[in-house]
């Protein structure tokens, strides 16, 4: 076993490169391969510790982190959409289904208190172009009410979330929808008509620059896909049901255009658009499901090869959001603003090589070589399953940095020299995504 200073590395046996765990009492419970009762023992570690721990409102929706005190500056206290399905579909496949049920159901409210953004632009009554005229995707979860704040609202991904894993809970019957919820899921085919989605510049999954993304069209696709799968059966019982033909449509100009642009996020001239990796393009091999076998590894490769780091996975190469020495470099209320408009004085800060180096892939990495190899019985990706979990189990927090120990981080920032958690700590997301790990690794060892 090798020690530096505060964190501890373990060697990996898979032929990876070495493991940093920064909460040694997980050295007692990490193995090179598991066993059944191993992963019990350590959901039961795991929970007994209140990593797996989530705090939702009253209503069943989640803030995005649980901050408090110094960190409430982050914002995180509010609830976004893209945050929910990911938390609620985890704990769906988790067997947890009352929680993602209750969670789903909040967000339908929400929609329904808020459906004018849908009507107006339908209707062409306003600016689709202004963000802040669409569809709100971070608002107060207490309330249900939108938040008065500029925010990058032109998300297609976090839309499409919503609608993927309404209709999946639909079809799988653990939501029955009323009248008045499908006729708001019929608002968003006909929403994304008129925007023109497969050439919609939206800011996507990471709030900033508006450009013509690979992962949010994919979402968009998923979810039309199964907003059909969903009509197909209940088409009759609409009563102002939407053209499957025009769902169709909508499906195959988003195919054509993912098949121009991937294995690229995006392909647009503008340095400041164009991005040739993305984590975020992860999400579109699972939980999506929605790109070929060829793609998907063209796309995993991609990201390890070029994105991955010790201590965690970058988003995209160039990432200035909590690079080095962030909380030095800006106040408080400039670090988590929105920066759609203009990244150029964040990104100023930023030194090659030094971007956050995030939590939530990780654990989405390990699922989709579970899914591998439950689908072949190829030991290697068993391995790599257990890599990448042993990855993310390392990623939970120690004692010495400021935060609290068994957390899991948003990212890992270097501050003076050393990686230490970003402050929207713990991140549900991440604590989702880890759930989504260890399901997988447990399918994988019973069958």
């Amino acid at each position: 076993m090798i020690f530096n200073l505060r964190d501890k590395q373990i060697p990996d046996k898979t032929g990876n490169i070495m493991l940093i765990i920064h909460n040694e009492l997980l050295l007692d419970f990490i193995r090179s391969k598991y066993t059944s009762d191993d992963i019990k023992d350590l959901y039961d570690f795991l929970r007994f510790k209140g990593v797996l721990r989530f705090e939702p409102l009253d209503n069943g929706l989640f803030p995005a982190a649980k901050v408090e005190g110094e960190t409430l500056y982050t914002g995180y206290t509010s609830v976004w959409v893209r945050d929910n399905i990911h938390i609620a579909h985890a704990h769906f496949i988790s067997g947890k289904r009352d929680t993602a049920i209750k969670s789903i159901t909040s967000l339908m409210a929400y929609f329904r208190n808020h459906k004018h953004r849908f009507d107006e632009i339908i209707a062409g009554k306003t600016n689709y172009h202004n963000p802040m005229n669409r569809p709100h995707i971070r608002f107060n979860g207490n309330n249900l009410e939108e938040i008065n704040q500029k925010w990058a609202h032109a998300q297609n991904d976090a839309l499409g979330y919503f609608l993927w894993l309404y209709c999946k809970l639909a079809i799988e019957g653990a939501v029955h929808p009323k009248a008045e919820d499908v006729d708001i899921l019929l608002r968003f085919p006909h929403y994304w008509q008129v925007i023109g989605y497969w050439n919609d510049e939206d800011s996507g999954h990471w709030e900033e620059t508006r450009k013509i993304s690979a992962s949010s069209i994919g979402v968009v696709v998923a979810a039309l896909q199964l907003l059909k799968q969903y009509l197909t059966v209940y088409y009759e019982s609409c009563a102002k049901p939407v053209s499957l033909d025009l769902i169709q449509n909508l499906i195959d100009k988003g195919r054509k255009k993912l098949n121009q642009i991937l294995p690229a996020e995006c392909l647009q001239a503008d340095h400041n658009q164009y991005r040739r990796y993305d984590s975020a393009l992860l999400f579109l091999i699972y939980p999506l499901n929605i790109v070929s076998d060829t793609m998907a590894d063209q796309i995993l490769d991609d990201v390890i090869s070029n994105l991955q780091g010790d201590h965690g996975i970058r988003r995209y190469l160039g990432d200035s959001y909590w690079s080095a020495d962030y909380k030095k470099q800006l106040a408080p209320e400039s670090r988590t603003i929105d920066f759609s408009d203009d990244l150029s004085a964040r990104n100023s800060l930023l030194k090659k090589g030094e971007e956050a180096q995030w939590c939530i892939f990780d654990p989405v990495v390990s699922v989709i070589f579970g899914l591998k190899y439950q689908q072949t019985k190829h030991k290697k990706y068993l391995e790599q399953q257990t890599h990448y979990l042993n990855r993310s189990l390392g990623q939970i927090t120690g004692c010495d940095n400021g935060i609290g120990e068994f957390l899991c981080p948003e990212s890992y920032y270097l501050e003076d020299g050393r990686y230490m958690p970003s402050d929207p700590t713990p991140l549900y997301w991440t604590q989702a995504n880890l759930m989504c790990a260890l399901k997988t690794m447990e399918n994988s060892l019973e069958n």
